[in-house]
C-alpha cells in the first residue's frame, strides 16, 4: 500500500484525522514529537542548521567534482554536471537564505530592551 503524506490533505472535516494531521505534520510540527519538549528545541534547531551546512558542503564538493572531469574530459555527460551545479545553487541559496533569517533574529533579540 503506498504511504500518503497527510500534511496534503485540505479540508477534512474527521478530527480523528486533523489531530493526526497537527501531531505528525511537519507544517504544524516543524520540530517532530521526540517528547523532549521546547526545552531542547534550541539544540535540535541548531543540530539541523549545521547538517544543513554539511549538505551543503556535499553538494559544492560534488559540483566542483563534476566540473573537473567535465574539463578534464573524464566525462562528456553535460547533464550530470548541469544537475550538480544546480544542486549545489540551490543548497546555497537555502544556506544563506537561512543565515538571513538567523542574523535577523539574532539582532532583533539583541536590540529588545529588558
Amino acid at each position: 500500500m503506498a504511504s500518503l503524506d497527510i500534511s496534503q490533505l485540505r479540508n477534512v472535516t474527521s478530527g480523528a484525522v486533523k489531530n493526526a494531521e497537527k501531531l505528525n505534520s511537519r507544517v504544524y510540527n516543524v520540530l517532530g514529537d521526540d517528547g523532549k519538549g521546547n526545552e531542547q528545541a534550541f539544540s535540535i534547531i541548531f543540530d539541523r542548521a549545521v547538517e544543513n551546512i554539511h549538505t551543503t558542503n556535499a553538494y559544492l564538493s560534488d559540483a566542483e567534482n563534476e566540473e573537473i572531469k567535465w574539463s578534464l574530459g573524464q566525462t562528456d555527460n553535460t547533464h550530470d554536471l548541469s544537475i550538480a551545479l544546480q544542486k549545489a545553487q540551490t543548497a546555497l541559496q537555502y544556506t544563506v537564505a537561512v543565515r538571513d533569517r538567523v542574523l535577523a533574529a539574532y539582532r532583533e533579540i539583541t536590540q529588545m530592551q529588558i
